[in-house]
């Protein structure tokens, strides 16, 4: 294949639904027709090249996986610049439908991944292995758009926040640790704090945990006790239930967004958005999970600093229609169209638009047009240069 007879421009993909066991079993029939015989939950739809869920497009009437049709030819697919600059396509583009909360979960840095990824390749530990941290050399931030009412947590309370929170429970077991923290409100002391947290076991644990669970049960008028009583139900005794009091709670209503930074603690508790990040599918875990967390790696890869509540959600810049989200990492942005006449677009690199509620039109200035029904996804080569869009609904756009 080569740039100058690519054709076509636009190729629709068939994407991975991960069944993870948080995931909704109803959301994405709910949202876009997709049909569930067997109920099995339906966590997460892929679009990307990711080896632990490659979408396919259809290349010469045969389905191929996204991942080698970009390395077939780079130049064209992905565009000069990205191709360049990256191995192959750089973000991975998501739906995520939450039924039960995901764990708390912290995203290394580049430089993080790169070591730990290489370290654990040398060590020989399989992709497979449940105690493995690093399935890929990359850092993971990313953004999350509301299609739903969606609750998460999201970095770091200020320090006095959080030792008022743990006082009004006032559990003895850990009033000295709460104290150290009050003494020391910096990066060291709430590390120490954080660290100490996770890292109770046995009879204190469930001593700790029960106490907490007693508070919450007698505040559930308290929308942030009652968030507790909530993960009581779907993660009984497990140290992430006090993570609340040390996290920043918030509610994204439909239409809005939220950019997580890595290394920064968060977790996704209840709703369907859409998600862009990093190509990557690294995660260390902080709670809420019955899986392993290494918490020696975990703290190495977190940034202990508060973060204001008030600067969580993200602003768009808005334009006749068009949102787009201002992104601080050269591997994605992300921009959504809302009910827009035809529009022209101009590509500077490989794309995937996704139809939200209606059906989505694209034509290319030689003729070439396709049409996605909602709920699916059109990759869209560099070498396209141009296309209009046109839909009665919404569109959302991902690209570099």
């Amino acid at each position: 294949m080569t740039t100058t007879n690519l054709f076509p421009r636009f190729y629709k993909m068939k994407n991975v639904i991960q069944d993870y066991a948080w995931g909704s079993k109803t959301a994405m029939g709910s949202l876009f027709g997709l049909k569930n015989p067997e109920g099995k939950p339906q966590a997460e739809i892929w679009m990307g090249a990711h080896q632990n869920g490659c979408s396919q497009v259809i290349v010469d009437d045969r389905p191929m996986p996204l991942s080698a049709f970009i390395e077939s030819n780079k130049a064209a697919l992905l565009g000069e610049k990205e191709g360049s600059q990256f191995d192959g396509l750089p973000y991975l583009f998501k739906v995520l439908a939450a039924d039960k909360a995901l764990s708390i979960q912290v995203h290394p840095s580049k430089e993080q991944a790169q070591v730990g990824y290489a370290f654990e390749e040398a060590m020989g530990i399989p992709q497979s292995d449940s105690h493995r941290n690093y399935k890929d050399p990359n850092h993971k931030p990313e953004l999350i758009y509301a299609l739903t009412r969606y609750q998460a947590m999201n970095g770091f309370r200020d320090y006095d926040e959080i030792v008022r929170l743990f006082n009004a429970i006032g559990i003895d077991e850990i009033s000295g640790l709460v104290d150290l923290l009050a003494a020391n409100q910096n990066p060291t002391g709430l590390q120490r704090f954080f660290e100490t947290m996770l890292s109770l076991d046995g009879e204190v644990k469930q001593a700790v945990v029960s106490q907490l669970l007693q508070h919450a049960d007698a505040h559930q008028h308290d929308p942030l006790f009652s968030l507790i009583h909530e993960l009581a139900e779907q993660y009984p005794g497990d140290i992430g239930l006090f993570s609340p009091l040390m996290l920043n709670t918030l509610t994204l209503e439909q239409g809005e967004a939220m950019y997580l930074h890595a290394c920064t603690p968060h977790a996704y508790i209840k709703g369907t958005g859409l998600e862009i990040m990093a190509n990557s599918d690294n995660v260390l875990r902080a709670g809420l999970t019955p899986k392993h967390m290494d918490i020696k790696e975990l703290v190495a890869c977190t940034c202990f600093r508060p973060t204001k509540a008030d600067d969580l959600k993200l602003t768009p810049k808005h334009f006749e229609g068009v949102d787009n989200y201002p992104i601080p990492v050269p591997d994605f942005k992300f921009t959504v169209y809302h009910n827009p006449p035809s529009r022209l677009l101009n590509v500077n690199s490989a794309e995937i638009l996704l139809a939200v509620d209606a059906p989505l039109t694209l034509t290319h200035p030689d003729g070439e047009t396709m049409t996605v029904e909602k709920g699916q996804s059109i990759f869209i080569a560099a070498s396209s240069k141009h296309y209009l869009a046109e839909s009665a609904g919404t569109f959302a756009r991902a690209y570099n």
